[in-house]
């Protein structure tokens, strides 16, 4: 009855995908035909795809979604068509990186404000659906299990952690420390919070973020509370506790800097750097490169955390 249930609402995510292209691709074309609102300081709440682009992308996830609803086999190339919309539709909201720090560090930034926030977290709410969708689209055909699609024998859980992803996390952290060295080589004289609680919170986010919580994603203090820690000590460390930030973060700094580098790379290409008269050209490339392998590496640990860490299939018991 419950691989019935899941194979349902399996069933029913490309019309919650096509029901989201057609709510937020109409939304998207008023603004477009109208005029936006206005989004200080930027006057768009996405970036690279705003405006008619953004249109496109709703219409192409909508066709998407028809598509796999139709689907009767696995359409590889149905599916990196989706993913790459998927990536766009990330890439289109990639501020909301900054939102989300903002918000933890109390402190705004400028691009902050609900409109715009809104609208990039419409954004993601398609990319999420999107590849829900894809994930339904690939375990039902590929799957060998119809109740969680999963592949491969069935064995017992892996407890070692594969080398890939130890490589993985210490990617990360020499991310972060890059991007703490660029910074340390040109001061922090012009860092936008340089003082008060805000710039304390923000530095115990960076460590956190960039040396702790990859490395607790590899390592067994990660799955159980090591000795040291008082009241918790040999109890199991929640999964989500560690997934939950690790997905928003490697999400947001892969998808954020990739769309600076981009910007960084056809600025650098014709000439037109700016960079505020602040910093060189070399610290943006180093700093912004540091943050994008961390991402990456950030992305990397969490999936097998989440693989080694994830229940049994009470089906095939994978």
């Amino acid at each position: 009855m419950t691989s019935l249930s899941t194979a349902h609402r399996r069933d029913l995510l490309p019309y919650a995908v096509g029901a989201w292209a057609l709510g937020y691709g109409a939304l998207r074309l008023f603004w477009t035909v109208t005029g936006p609102p206005d989004f200080p300081p930027l006057g768009v709440d996405l970036v690279v795809f705003h405006g008619w682009p953004a249109v496109a992308l709703c219409v192409a996830a909508g066709l998407v979604a028809v598509a796999l609803a139709r689907a009767r086999r696995w359409r590889p190339a149905l599916a990196v068509a989706g993913w790459a919309v998927c990536a766009a539709l990330v890439a289109a909201c990639a501020l909301l990186l900054l939102d989300v720090v903002g918000l933890l560090i109390l402190q705004p930034f400028a691009p902050s404000t609900a409109g715009a926030v809104a609208g990039r977290l419409g954004a993601l709410t398609g990319a999420v659906l999107l590849h829900l969708a894809l994930l339904a689209h690939r375990r039902r055909f590929r799957g060998d299990c119809a109740g969680c699609g999963r592949t491969g024998p069935v064995t017992g859980r892996p407890v070692e952690v594969p080398g890939w992803a130890r490589i993985a996390a210490w990617v990360a952290v020499a991310g972060c420390l890059v991007r703490l060295a660029a910074q340390v080589a040109v001061g922090f004289d012009d860092v936008p919070l340089a003082q008060g609680a805000s710039m304390v919170a923000f530095e115990v986010g960076f460590l956190l973020a960039g040396v702790l919580l990859p490395l607790a994603l590899v390592h067994s203090w990660g799955r159980v509370w090591p000795v040291w820690v008082p009241l918790l000590a040999g109890r199991r460390v929640p999964r989500l506790l560690l997934l939950v930030p690790a997905a928003v973060f490697s999400v947001g700094l892969v998808g954020y800097f990739g769309v600076s580098l981009g910007q960084l790379a056809v600025q650098t290409a014709t000439g037109t750097f700016d960079g505020e008269g602040r910093y060189p050209p070399a610290f943006f490339w180093t700093a912004e490169l540091g943050y994008w392998v961390w991402g990456w590496g950030l992305g990397l640990a969490a999936l097998d955390h989440h693989l080694r860490t994830r229940r049994r299939c009470p089906r095939c018991g994978r």
